[in-house]
């Protein structure tokens, strides 16, 4: 295999076939073919595209570059779900111990910030002592013990995936729709459910992609007689009021106490619903409604995530004491600068902003800052006073509060007259087609 040859016939509109995707990945994962090269290979994908096969090829061949969580032995259904994007999407902390209190067994994989997004093993590492490396032998014993495990990827899982993942992110190569679709589906295709985020914080914007990264995740489901659902949610503010790792960890607290962000619990019922559904527990999502909300107000779904939180080392006293976790040392309002209506919460400046506050990664190996970030309690088409506070900023010195004021600024837009922003939850896509999603009656 002469890897300038595939990166040539890619770049030309031409395909690579299974057999050289399967070698290919596994001298990458090998070491045997730098990242230089394999950067190349991605920039000519997310120009050129890769066709079903070729799609089915990488994810097969990443899938099987390592070992795989196994657990065929339980009897109870195994349901995962995976959010493509977004800025304050906290739904995976809320929804893991939410569907496992309902004897529901969530083997969650999770990935760290991409791009302008943040990542859900950096949020869970903001609970001081949380450990996301668990081995596969030790995932699979807590998922035995207590039907959960919130963990990422090891060198046993996915090794090709990855490296991919961070490489895409440092190649300006996150947004292409097959790699996007290969990446999800080698860690969960096992498991069975998505969530595809529509809008400018999202890393597909435009619906045409939408509903090609839908399909691709479910054909590829198909393939391995896995059924996936795919919701199409709005990413065009952010979801909730806080955003930064462990302001968002205190949020997913107070959500799974029965407080949480409306538009956050809607989604996250929504996505709950469709995985008692898969998993046999409802004959219909919306009768999943009344079941979610009871975990929540019994204190079920909390419970879950203390034993989660104390499975993996991490403190448990967090869920009663949020002072426990990180917390910035400088903290300031931002005043809304004139009156009128919200008209954008622009997602991609926010996340660029808690980056730039420390809270992410502009390289692969940065550290990251768990208490920084941003609470912002306006959604577009709120009505606001001038001087009424839009938004707080959490820093790690003087510096850092200008720096966030400024993105603030820049990410919240005042109109004089109301903005109409996207269905928070549009539509729902199966291996039958696409339909508008209707909340039930008593949403």
């Amino acid at each position: 295999m002469i890897v300038p040859r595939l990166i040539e016939r890619k770049r030309d509109g031409g395909r690579i076939s299974e057999a050289e995707w399967h070698e290919l990945i596994n001298a990458y994962t090998a070491g045997n073919v730098p990242d230089y090269q394999m950067a190349a290979l991605l920039m000519a994908i997310f120009f050129r595209g890769l066709d079903g096969e070729e799609t089915y090829a990488l994810t097969d061949s990443m899938l099987a570059s390592g070992s795989v969580l196994d657990l065929s032995h339980i009897k109870a259904p195994r349901i995962d779900k995976h959010s493509t994007g977004g800025v304050g999407d906290k739904v995976s902390l809320v929804i893991a111990p939410l569907v496992a209190s309902l004897d529901i067994v969530v083997p969650m994989m999770s990935g760290r910030g991409l791009g302008h997004t943040g990542g859900t093993l950096d949020k869970l590492e903001s609970i001081p002592g949380f450990h996301t490396d668990l081995t596969l032998d030790r995932a699979r014993a807590q998922i035995e013990k207590i039907g959960c495990a919130l963990i990422g990827q090891t060198g046993e899982i996915a090794p090709a995936d990855r490296k991919l993942y961070a490489l895409r992110d440092t190649s300006a190569t996150v947004e292409a729709v097959p790699l996007i679709a290969a990446s999800i589906m080698s860690k969960k295709l096992a498991e069975g459910l998505t969530d595809i985020k529509r809008g400018s914080g999202s890393f597909i914007t435009d619906e045409k992609s939408e509903l090609a990264l839908a399909r691709a995740m479910i054909d590829l489901g198909a393939r391995r007689k896995i059924p996936v659902i795919a919701l199409f949610t709005a990413m065009d503010r952010p979801l909730g009021f806080a955003c930064g790792n462990s302001l968002e960890v205190i949020e997913s607290i107070e959500s799974l106490r029965g407080n949480g962000p409306d538009d956050l619990m809607e989604v996250t019922y929504a996505l709950a619903a469709e995985m008692l559904f898969l998993a046999g527990k409802v004959s219909e999502p919306n009768d999943a409604w009344p079941v979610l909300r009871a975990a929540i107000t019994s204190g079920r779904a909390l419970q879950k995530f203390g034993e989660i939180i104390e499975a993996q080392g991490g403190d448990r006293a967090v869920i009663d004491d949020i002072t426990r976790l990180p917390t910035a040392p400088f903290k300031n309002e931002y005043l809304a600068p004139r009156a009128g209506y919200i008209a954008r919460v622009s997602p991609r400046v926010v996340g660029h902003g808690i980056i730039s506050l420390g809270g992410g990664r502009r390289t692969m190996h940065d550290d990251v800052d768990p208490s920084v970030g941003f609470v912002i309690p306006v959604k577009p088409g709120d009505q606001v006073e001038k001087g009424q506070p839009i938004g707080t900023v959490y820093a790690r010195d003087e510096k850092g509060l200008a720096v966030g004021r400024r993105a603030l600024s820049e990410a919240i837009f005042i109109a004089d007259s109301p903005v109409a922003p996207l269905d928070l939850i549009s539509h729902r896509i199966t291996a039958t087609g696409r339909e508008k999603w209707k909340a039930p009656p008593s949403a």
